[in-house]
Formats: C-alpha cells, structure tokens, sequence
C-alpha cells in the first residue's frame, strides 16, 4: 500500500476470525485509482463486481454492506466506472441487501436543499414598534391627531389619501396596540430577515396600504377604522409565498414545501385575522398585497438583499412614513 494515501484509519476487530481495515476516503495521488471501504486482509477473493452510477451510490452502498459484515472494496477506473467488489460467495446477499435499502429508501434523501440559510429574523422591526408606541403615545397626548389620520371612507373619496397610510400607525387602546406589536414585531422581523431590512419592512407597510384600499373600495366609501394589523397581515403574506423558489429545483419534496408555506399561512390568518370585532376586510386585503407583493421579490432573491436596494427602500419607507404625516397635520392643524 502507498505511503501518500491520506486519511486511512485502520481498526483491529478483536471478535473475528481475521483482521480487518476499515479504509475513508483515502485517494492514491499519482493514480486513477480508487480503493474505499471495508477490505478483508484474509478471505475469500473479492470478485464479483456490483455497478454503481456514482462515488456517492457506491458509498452509500458500501455502507449498507459494511452495516451487513459483508467484505467489500470500493474501485473505480475509466473502463468500469464506480464498482463494489464482493466474494462470489456473498455476491447474492449484497445484492439483496442493496436491493432492500433501496426500497427502504426509494422516497427519503439523505441531503435536501435548504431554501434560504443564514439570518431568518432580523431584530431591526422594533423600529417599526417604537414608531407605533410614539405615534399611540403622541395619539393620547393630543386628542385631535387621531381623527385627522384615522381611515374614512368619506373623506378619502374626497381625496384625502394620506389616511391609507397614517391609519396604520393609529390604534383605539394600549391592548390594541399590544396585539399589533407583538405579532408585527414576530412576523415582521421574519419578513426583514428574508427579503432585506429596508424591502422587507416597505413590502409590509406597502401591504397595509393595500388592504386600507381594498377595504375602502369593499366598503364603497363608508369605512371607518386605524391600526397596524393591516401590515402585520401584509408581513404574513409575505413569509406565506417565500417557499415559492424552491419551484426551480425540483424534488419530490417541492409541492410539499410550497403547499405548507401557504397552508401555514392561511391558517395563521384564520386564527388571527378573522377575529370578532376585527376589520376582516382590511386584514385580507393587506395578505393578499403581501402574497402579491412577495411574488414579485421573489422573482429578484438577490437584489433585493443588496445593501444599496434595502438602503433605497429604507428611505423610501421612511418618505411614505413623514410626508402622509405632514401633509395630514398641516390640513388638520387647527384641530392639533
């Protein structure tokens, strides 16, 4: 054997009648030639061969072999490809015993994709629940801000659009405003952590923008209501149609991905947007937008983690943010 082959570990199996060396993925340097797995110093000649597709078939293969005690070289050479030499002796039950891990194994893989690795939730979305805490807090302080920013079906089809976007930093009482920050905080840094600090948090306000629209073209003018479950319904949207890529990698687990992230999704929603009391409208109208919204960024899954794209969208939610804000305190400064 070759003084240059690397990583050999050889075991002594005090219980059997002879010597065996147990060889991991040791490779000859200078050599086409390949010899891993479970060598028998003295026995019967290995001759019979078993064809095997692949490195990773014939390791997976020798494992099942090596689990059997069934003595075995792994060889590979440009004439036969990957092969498992066996003693004609034991050629029969190798067989049978890949044949049977096969079958075991026939819809089971030992690796699967992982959709997105690295940061899944992105600590940055208590920016948006420190801004709701102030605008309650500033809401409590001055008994006129909430009528001037407060969704109006009336007063929003007398062109007062900036109500589609204060009303969601709007909130009727603090076990209101607790509900919203608890489950925006959840849900919103999940959406930050997978599509970008800045894009995640627009697409979420942007979806409550959306369902305070749906609510009022539902509505046909006369809605009245404030708060922030419209985007925090917007966010679950968005996190319920993120599996969507793993489409272009097909498996036999890729249906069962996908239907799980909507199906979760869905149910989430049932149980938190549908409650008695709540603006089902509005809540369904803001999950859609995010269903909608997270379609197209997913189309893009690399730009929109650029710094440079979540700086731009930064700003941008930051502008949608002031100048609705602005502009409703200025038409309604004789009431502030």
């Amino acid at each position: 054997m070759r003084p240059d082959f690397v990583r050999l570990f050889v075991r002594v199996n005090q219980f059997s009648p002879s010597w065996h060396w147990i060889c991991h993925g040791f490779e000859p340097r200078h050599s086409r030639h390949y010899f891993i797995g479970y060598v028998t110093v003295q026995q019967h000649p290995l001759d019979a061969l078993i064809p095997a597709r692949n490195r990773r078939q014939a390791m997976d293969w020798s494992l099942v072999l090596a689990s059997q005690g069934i003595e075995h070289v792994i060889g590979h050479d440009d004439a036969t490809g990957w092969t498992l030499a066996v003693s004609a002796a034991d050629h029969e039950k190798a067989l049978a015993q890949i044949h049977q891990y096969r079958l075991e194994n026939r819809h089971w893989r030992w690796r699967r994709p992982v959709f997105q690795p690295g940061l899944f939730f992105d600590w940055s979305s208590l920016v948006w629940v420190s801004l709701n805490i102030f605008f309650y807090g500033w809401s409590e302080a001055h008994p006129g801000f909430r009528p001037a920013g407060m969704m109006d079906g009336g007063a929003l089809t007398q062109g007062e659009w900036w109500r589609l976007f204060t009303a969601t930093w709007l909130h009727a009482d603090l076990a209101h405003l607790a509900a919203n920050a608890v489950f925006g905080f959840l849900f919103l840094g999940l959406v930050m952590g997978r599509y970008g600090p800045g894009v995640g948090l627009l697409a979420a306000y942007v979806a409550g923008v959306g369902g305070n629209a749906f609510a009022w073209l539902v509505y046909d003018g006369t809605q009245r209501g404030l708060g922030a479950s419209g985007v925090v319904m917007g966010a679950l949207g968005l996190l319920a149609i993120q599996s969507l890529p793993v489409i272009k990698r097909p498996n036999s687990n890729t249906f069962k991905l996908f239907a799980g992230g909507i199906l979760a999704g869905i149910l989430l929603f049932v149980f938190l947007g549908t409650s008695p009391g709540t603006d089902v409208v509005a809540h369904f109208g803001g999950f859609i937008t995010g269903v909608l919204l997270g379609l197209l960024l997913t189309l893009a899954p690399r730009l929109v983690h650029r710094p440079r794209i979540n700086l731009a969208a930064g700003i941008i939610f930051a502008a949608l943010v002031i100048l609705p804000w602005w502009w409703a305190v200025a038409r309604g400064s004789s009431s502030l």
